[in-house]
């Protein structure tokens, strides 16, 4: 019994750490878009200005097109990370920026006197300072986090009596 269950292990073992062929994604479907006879026909159906510069941009950017002549964006290959991770990080730092000057502008306007008025008609250079020192959020952000400064305290939360 226990040399039938050492095989079986082992065999076991063995399909389990037997290297396969990496998975790919299959882009088949996929081609240039300079090469892609429907993006050719979109490229050539487009009227304006702009649309046409875009087209052309596609083209040369090494884009990938389906069937239907638009770009696919592809996300899970690093080669392709100009095309949607780079834009995307930039997004989440804009973001950030914004909510990170906007609550250091309502946290100022807080301890000074009358902040509600403050909150519907805006302290420009007050804004603005807070905007300019927002670009470093996330060095700010951390430093927050580790003091603990931007939690807030167990006894200001509000329990439920139930």
């Amino acid at each position: 019994m226990q040399r039938l269950f050492a095989i079986v292990l082992a065999v076991l073992l063995w399909f389990g750490f037997v290297e396969t062929a990496p998975a790919q994604a299959a882009y088949d479907n996929l081609t240039p878009c300079g090469q892609s006879q429907a993006f050719a026909t979109r490229m050539k159906e487009s009227t304006s200005p702009t649309a046409a510069r875009r087209y052309e941009q596609y083209s040369k950017a090494g884009l990938l097109c389906g069937d239907d002549g638009l770009p696919h964006l592809i996300v899970d290959n690093p080669a392709h990370a100009g095309d949607f991770i780079i834009p995307g990080l930039m997004f989440l730092y804009i973001a950030g920026w914004i909510g990170w000057a906007g609550r250091s502008y309502l946290q100022a306007i807080q301890k000074g006197a009358n902040p509600e008025a403050k909150e519907i008609t805006i302290d420009v250079p007050l804004a603005i300072k807070f905007m300019i020192g927002g670009f470093a959020w996330p060095l700010a952000a951390f430093g927050e986090i580790s003091t603990g400064k931007m939690f807030a305290k167990e006894n200001e939360i509000t329990v439920s009596p139930r």
